[in-house]
This record gives C-alpha cells, structure tokens and sequence, in this order.
C-alpha cells in the first residue's frame, strides 16, 4: 500500500511537470507573455528538482543503512515520513535490523570478555604463536610465571636460555616436553604442550605450560621419607638386639675378669674378648644413633608460622655463630633490604636452617685468605622474601650441586647428608624453594626464596 502511494505521488508530480511544461511550450511562442514563460519555466525547474528528490530520498536512505551496518554505526534512525507514510514499515524494518545487529555484537562481546576472563585468570601459563614468530596471547598465569608484562615475539624468551628458547621454535603441535627453565635464579621444570589453531584463516602455535617444579620436590621428598622410614625401621629392629646384647656382653666379660684376676692368661684372653665386645657396643650404639638423625626427615613437625622481623632473626643467628667467625678469622657482612623486612615463618626452623648453611660456609672458605661471608635478605622482582648465606670458597661443582639436596648425600668424611636435606624439606613446608648457584667471583650462594 505504501508503495503504490509513493509511485501515485511520483505519477501526480510528473503529470504537472508535464503540464507546466506544456503551458510552457505554448506561452512561449506566444508574443506578449514573456513575463509568464519565466515564471513557467521556474516552476518546471522547481518541478522537476523536487521530483528528483523525491525519488532519490529512499536511495539516499538505503545507501545510509548499508553505510551504517558496514561500519558498525547502530545508533542510525530512519524516518521516512518525508516520503510518505507508506514508508514507515521501510524505516521500521531498517531500526529493526540495526537493533537486532547491535544485540548480537553485544552478545558476542560478552562471549568474548567472558573467554577472555577464563583465558586471563586460568592457573595454566597460555601463549599463542603465530608462525612468524609473532606472539599473540600472554595471560596472567604467563606473566606470573616469567615476571614479565609484556612479551612481543618468540625472541623475547631468548633471556631464559638458549635450550629453552629452542625447545619454543622446535616444538609441533601435539607434542609435549619436560624443559628445564631458570627464570630469576629459580629452576623451574616446565611440561609444555603445543596445539594448532587456525583462525582467520592465520596458523597460531597455542602452547600451554605446567610447572611440576615443586610437585616433583615434594613426590621425591616423600619417596625419600618412605625409603628412610622403612629402612630405619628395619635397621633399629635388627640393631637394637645386637646393642643390648653387646652391652650384656660387656657386662659379662668384665664380671669374668674379676673373678680370673690371679690367672694371667685368662685375664688377657679376656681383655682381647672385652675390647672386641667393645668394639661391637660402640658401633652398634653409633649406627643406632646415625639412624635416629635420620628419622628427623619422616618426623618433621608441622612449621609454627608467625611474623617475624628479620633483623631480629639476623642478629640472633649471628650471636649463635658469632665464635666461628672470630676462631676462623672470616669477616662476616650482614645486610637486609629494607631494613623493616618482616616474614611469617617457624622461627626456629628457619634458624637452624641459616646456622647450617652458615656452617658449611664455614668450611668452605677454611683454606681461603681473607674468607669473607654474607648473609642477606631482600626483596626480588616479584615482590618475594629471599635470604641467601654467600661465600668466597672454592664454589660447588655442577655435578654436586644437583645432588647436594637429596637424603644421605654428601661429600664431608663425618658428614651424614641430613642437613641440606632437612632444609630442603622446611623450605618445601613454607611454600619456599631452596637453591644454590656458583659465584662468578667464587664460592657459593644458597638462596632461600619464600
């Protein structure tokens, strides 16, 4: 119906065009009219104009609504009341295909924040490659893992190391890896799987990272402390007769000795028997006492966490070891950054822990001239408490240093692989690391990283 009325108005506006354009026609051959011939020929001007307005108002329309859906303008309105009401229907239809454009763009920007939001705050470190190099997605979980905030191309990982950066440009989709990284002077021992993705018709590398770093310390910890446990089990199980007996034997013997002190030879046969006795009670009461240090690892209490101020833990260490640094002739430094560092952790673990560590410093610089030894704590890129004990000795060999950690490991003649064992395993229950690294200058640094 509308659309006849407009071809009607069309219709009715060309006839009087025609119609002026007739009487035009005539006036003009007309003497005498000269005046009226003007006034016709405007309003065939006038006429004409208007007619082609007219009829080029829908298509000035259509080419708005086409303008506004390609460039995503959905606060476009179209009245067509100028053209007749007819056309209302047109522009109805033409708000109503806008509207219904805008909700779907703003369905789909929700969808969007919302796989954005689950992208961003997963626990697992995403990043998307494209094949030039390009990095594309660096969630949260990623920019926590490397301390970085912004990564821009596959080259950016070039810091954390040649292999690891080679295992990034080599790895196909559909592969997984174990790669060892160290990212702030902390090791940390990556599963990474690749996946291809394509989108807009662009190949993307979606690489998905797991740090198992402390799930394996704490899975070989407690491998460890089920190894000690039976052992120790087994070993005070079978000793502990063989110690009683030995100290009954001891006992014996020497009753015997007494009562044979005015035959010689029996005496001396007797003292050759008592010493091997002897000797038996001692080495059985040393065992049973290596197998109780021991069981120090699979009896670990619970940490008593509470604020601590580290000065205060500073200075209380440095009064217990204090005669080692005089007797040794080592200059010892102290240093804590900012000075009101404040940590929440068992105050005696951590203590013993420092003493341990600053006793092996100890023995390391024994044979080096002027054997200095620092002890310091601040605070690293990421914000994290770190405590390390340093010295000038001779430094630990890479062969060594990985294994310094694990159970009954050590290089000391009367050493009995506890300690650094221990710590590991206090550090592991403050959600803490323990590491050691080579000095460039020499010696060692062990870092306890809260």
């Amino acid at each position: 119906m509308g659309f006849k009325r407009f071809s009607l108005l069309i219709v009715i506006r060309t006839v009087f065009a025609i119609a002026t354009t007739i009487a035009l026609t005539l006036t003009i051959t007309q003497p005498g009219y000269h005046a009226t011939s003007i006034v016709l020929l405007c309003v065939v001007l006038f006429q004409f104009i208007e007619i082609i307005k007219f009829t080029s108002k829908t298509n000035a329309e259509l080419i708005r609504f086409f303008d506004a859906a390609r460039h995503g303008d959905y606060s476009q309105n179209f009245d067509f009341k100028a053209v007749g009401t007819g056309f209302d229907e047109l522009g109805a239809a033409f708000n109503d295909i806008l509207s219904k454009m805008n909700s779907a763009r703003v369905i789909q920007e929700e969808k969007l924040r919302h796989i954005k939001a689950i992208v961003e705050h997963v626990p697992v470190p995403l990043i998307s490659i494209y094949h030039d190099g390009k990095v594309m997605l660096w969630n949260n979980s990623a920019r926590r893992l490397f301390g970085l905030n912004k990564i821009v191309n596959l080259d950016d990982f070039k810091k954390f190391g040649g292999d690891f950066y080679k295992s990034l440009q080599n790895i196909v989709a559909g592969e997984r890896r174990l790669i060892n990284v160290n990212i702030d002077d902390m090791e940390h021992r990556l599963i990474i799987s690749a996946t291809e993705i394509i989108i807009a018709k662009r190949q993307e590398t979606l690489l998905s990272m797991q740090d198992i770093q402390n799930e394996l310390a704490v899975a070989q910890l407690q491998a460890w402390q089920d190894l000690v446990s039976v052992l120790t089990h087994e070993i005070m199980n079978s000793i502990t007769p063989v110690a009683s007996l030995a100290k009954t034997a001891v006992d014996l013997v020497e009753d015997v000795k007494l009562k044979t002190q005015n035959a010689p030879e029996i005496t001396e046969e007797l003292d050759d028997v008592l010493g091997a006795v002897q000797t038996v009670a001692r080495r059985s009461d040393g065992l049973m006492q290596f197998v109780s240090s021991y069981r120090r690892l699979t009896r670990l209490p619970k940490p008593n966490k509470k604020p601590t101020n580290l000065v205060t833990l500073f200075e209380h260490v440095k009064s217990l070891t204090t005669q080692n640094w005089q007797e040794n002739n080592i200059t010892f430094h102290m240093n804590i950054k900012p000075t009101g560092l404040d940590l929440c952790v068992d105050v005696d673990m951590i203590e013993q822990i420092l003493i341990n560590l600053l006793q092996n410093a100890v023995q390391a610089v024994s044979h080096v001239y002027d054997a200095q030894i620092d002890m310091i704590a601040f605070l690293n890129s990421r914000g994290h408490v770190v405590i390390e004990v340093a010295d000038n000795g001779e430094g630990i060999p890479d062969d060594i240093a990985s294994q310094i950690f694990v159970p009954f490991f050590t290089t000391k003649k009367e050493g009995s692989g506890v300690g650094l064992a221990l710590a590991r395993q206090v550090m592991l229950a403050h959600e803490g690391k323990i590491s050691v690294r080579d000095n460039e200058e020499g010696g060692a640094t062990f870092s306890l990283t809260f």
